[in-house]
């Protein structure tokens, strides 16, 4: 994998696009109005709305170009098909073995990871411990705390 490629599955690629689309869209013109009412105020050397438009303008314009940069460098992961082993794309489910707690999540590229939502990064902890591994083996995975759980893989889809 080359250093600037962004990992992406298909449906990050289409959240970044709708997120772009959003920004270019509707944002813009939002804070084009709201510069140009901070402007009718008159002087802007002291005008916060004016400053606080232009800052929120300029944070739209760095995600804009974020989120192109993450676009134009895109590599898709390919739909898995097959449960043999995990790969990128892969969702697995997991049994914490001290707590007997059964867990789903996909395996997917840092920049759409978002462990809330049960996406996990393939460079995260447990995303590295889990590439490779079939159902039923047993896993143990060191967290920051240094502190070690063991996973058993219930399921690969």
């Amino acid at each position: 994998m080359m250093n600037n490629e962004i990992l992406l599955t298909r449906e990050g690629l289409e959240e970044l696009t709708v997120e772009i689309e959003q920004l270019k869209l509707v944002k813009r013109k939002e804070v084009a109005e709201k510069i140009k009412a901070a402007l009718a105020f008159g002087d802007i050397s002291e005008n916060a709305e004016y400053d606080e438009a232009k800052n929120e303008q300029g944070e739209i314009e760095k995600r804009i170009l974020k989120i192109e940069n993450m676009i134009k460098n895109a590599k898709l992961i390919e739909e898995v098909y097959g449960n043999e082993s995990v790969k990128l794309g892969s969702t697995v489910k997991t049994r914490d073995i001290e707590y007997d707690e059964v867990m789903e999540y996909k395996i997917v590229g840092s920049v759409e990871a978002d462990p809330m939502k049960g996406k996990i990064s393939n460079v995260s902890p447990l995303g590295k411990a889990l590439l490779g591994k079939k159902a039923g083996e047993v896993l143990e995975v060191s967290t920051p705390s240094g502190y070690y759980v063991k996973y058993e893989i219930v399921s690969i889809e």
